[in-house]
């Protein structure tokens, strides 16, 4: 269905540059007719390539601390301003431990960026939908998707503070969804997305083992960033009216195989 989200407008996050889901995100819904925002920390602006991807999708750039309530006050108001009315999506594709990039293990964890890991990664979600709520920011039937990892629900090694960021980022999104559901008819929803070599990514030690020890166990392989925006883009949609306070799993059927060949023949060689 071409032109899936003509007439809608958003605010998009997280674009750090082409590797980024949030980018190919903003590609797939501008060729879906959508207009937005794009928005990224000052920090994360100056690193990557957001005026690039501004130009290609015709997009104005606010700036926003995601633990700023006076920032993303500014940019809920801002969009509305630009884009000329309510809302219809908001991405949440923010994420960052200072623990992982620093190596701490998990029995080393600073706690003090232990708390900034859930302000960034996941109270930062709550933040986003409690100011589009005072602002009255949706539309009826508006979508809001936040980015997550099967983490929340499985031990995964390396992957330590923000296993439990995830966790209260899949929760806040069952608890707003319960209630913009029942004020405006806004779904919440989370994706839980295979293993993807963006910039965050690859800044997990052994990435690059979970990354093909995945790939081996899901039936159709890992989901790229490419189909993972299409399944976005989905969800920004009127075909997924009805579908709100789910984690929805984008893994190719990691989350629910047990063992595959690939794996079996690995450990047989190993054993041998």
């Amino acid at each position: 269905m071409p032109n899936l989200l003509a007439g809608k407008v958003g605010i998009i996050s997280g674009a750090l540059n082409e590797e980024s889901i949030a980018w190919k995100v903003a590609l797939k819904a501008h060729a879906e007719g959508a207009r937005f925002v794009l928005t990224n920390a000052p920090l994360a602006m100056r690193m990557g390539e957001i005026n690039k991807l501004a130009e290609q999708c015709d997009a104005l750039i606010i700036p926003a601390d995601a633990t700023s309530m006076e920032d993303l006050e500014k940019l809920f108001s801002g969009a509305q301003e630009h884009l000329g009315g309510k809302l219809d999506f908001v991405l949440h594709s923010i994420g960052m431990s200072a623990n992982i990039r620093k190596g701490k293990h998990y029995g080393e964890l600073n706690y003090e960026w232990y708390q900034k890991t859930l302000d960034v990664s996941a109270l930062s979600f709550h933040r986003m939908l409690a100011v589009a709520e005072k602002q009255d920011a949706f539309n009826e039937w508006g979508s809001a998707v936040a980015l997550s990892y099967i983490a929340a629900q499985r031990a995964f090694l390396d992957y330590t503070d923000m296993s439990q960021a995830k966790a209260m980022l899949e929760s806040i999104a069952r608890s707003y969804g319960q209630r913009l559901g029942k004020l405006k008819k806004v779904r919440v929803n989370t994706i839980s997305q295979s293993p993807t070599k963006t910039t965050a990514g690859t800044g997990i030690s052994g990435f690059d083992a979970f990354f093909e020890y995945a790939n081996r166990l899901s039936p159709l392989g890992n989901a790229p960033a490419e189909a993972c925006a299409d399944y976005v883009v989905s969800l920004f949609s009127d075909l997924t009216r009805y579908v709100t306070m789910q984690n929805l799993m984008h893994d190719g059927g990691f989350s629910t195989t047990g063992i595959s060949e690939e794996i079996v023949e690995l450990m047989s060689k190993a054993n041998q």
